[in-house]
């Protein structure tokens, strides 16, 4: 599939784009420029089978595959308030390009994550000025990844059952545990490394286009001075490198909301043209349906609920970034609390409106060709991630106990 161009005839060349945005509302225009050029063929593109390549290109083109990188290197210089409110606008659009679009920011930010200050520099130099794409081989449920150490290289071998990104990625995280050890190591290397082997066998209801398949890891090679955070072998820890966790769950967050506003746009618009008044109603248009009105009323403040909690929660969040080197445990802590209330807000919320517009839609809107279950099928297939129940349990415990949760993969 291919994605429909709405440029001007004689335009097809030409960039879609002159100028880069510079502020936080420029970048969230283009976001939602980007998402109205997605949104066209999106129910077509659900279908398809083919890697979306075409989509990674949009997404570099549009800028916001840089939109955190320095601007001195020609990236969009921004924090991330503005990057969860663009992953938020292009999942409105397509569910499965706002993950891989949350899932490549968060890799991006790897080298700040775990780097050492001069790999930090060297990192988002370098992704900032080829518009590097990112992929991750780091699913926590597989087995390790185990590292050889081979004097100045490092050995990767295994496996790992999820790599969102995989084939459409121009560099891959990968992360795995020196042999005979408990250290885990963090690596960029390129997609197209010798012995990296993604298999075209991501088959899910849901998300169907972002690349998620399984991938084998063959003695991939790095240099050591790619180990993220490790000068001569030794790494030294700090709380900033577990804010891995919040950071992806508020991804998460963000495009769950993406997915139900458009849903609830796009079924509001269907309700508006094509739905008709019950035959047994005293009224004649849907519109004036109390039955309908109250359900888009009850959905539509649900959802500007959980949007307000999702960026008070983000505000949260850039200020640790801005506290990187001295960030305490307790201050991780408070905020993943946080972060695990507004993610088990966003799964409910998200879940809710993607099978309850059904109710304001009727049952012509059932037709395949409208895909509205695509929606429902994003969202039910990435709320498994990680169950929505222990994002409960660590708000209650801290509102019982406060007790804080511990840094894990998940939490």
């Amino acid at each position: 599939m291919t994605i429909t161009d709405t440029r001007p005839a004689g335009a097809a060349t030409e960039a879609r784009w002159i100028t880069a945005p510079t502020t936080s509302a420029e970048w969230i225009d283009r976001a939602h420029e980007v998402a109205a050029i997605l949104a066209v063929d999106a129910v077509a593109r659900d279908r398809a089978t083919e890697a979306p390549h075409e989509e990674v290109t949009l997404l570099k083109e549009s800028g916001l595959v840089t939109i955190l990188g320095p601007a001195e290197f020609g990236g969009g210089g921004q924090t991330w308030e503005t990057a969860y409110q663009v992953i938020r606008a292009v999942a409105a659009a397509d569910g499965s390009i706002g993950q891989l679009l949350g899932y490549h920011l968060l890799w991006f930010w790897a080298a700040r994550l775990v780097g050492t200050k001069e790999q930090i520099a060297a990192v988002e130099q370098a992704a900032t000025e080829n518009t590097w794409f990112f992929g991750g081989a780091v699913n926590p449920r597989d087995n390790d990844v185990e590292i050889t150490d081979e004097g100045d290289t490092i050995v990767y071998n295994g496996a790992k059952t999820f790599s969102t990104g995989s084939r459409v990625s121009d560099v891959t995280v990968l992360e795995g545990v020196l042999a005979g050890t408990d250290t885990h190591v963090f690596a960029i290397v390129p997609s197209n490394s010798e012995g990296l082997t993604f298999h075209d066998d991501w088959d899910n209801i849901g998300q169907r286009r972002t690349e998620s398949g399984s991938v084998t890891i063959d003695h991939v090679r790095t240099d050591w001075s790619s180990a993220a955070g490790f000068a001569n072998k030794a790494f030294e820890p700090r709380v900033y490198n577990t804010l891995n966790v919040p950071i992806i769950q508020l991804v998460f967050v963000n495009f769950y909301l993406g997915i139900a506003r458009g849903a609830l746009e796009t079924a509001a618009d269907y309700t508006r043209t094509t739905t008709r008044a019950w035959l047994h109603s005293t009224v004649d248009n849907a519109l004036d349906e109390p039955y309908i009105i109250d359900l888009y009323g009850d959905l539509t403040a649900k959802l500007w609920a959980a949007e307000a909690l999702a960026d008070a929660v983000a505000v949260e969040q850039q200020r640790i970034h801005e506290n990187a080197w001295t960030v305490t445990e307790h201050e991780r802590g408070e905020h993943e609390v946080r972060v695990a209330a507004a993610k088990a807000r966003a799964t409910e919320v998200a879940l809710e409106i993607t099978s309850g517009i059904f109710e304001g839609l009727g049952a012509r809107a059932t037709a395949s060709s409208h895909g509205f279950d695509r929606f429902w099928r994003n969202v039910r297939t990435h709320t498994l991630h990680d169950p929505v129940a222990y994002k409960r349990r660590e708000v209650g415990r801290h509102v019982l106990t406060g007790e804080l949760p511990q840094p894990t993969w998940y939490s």
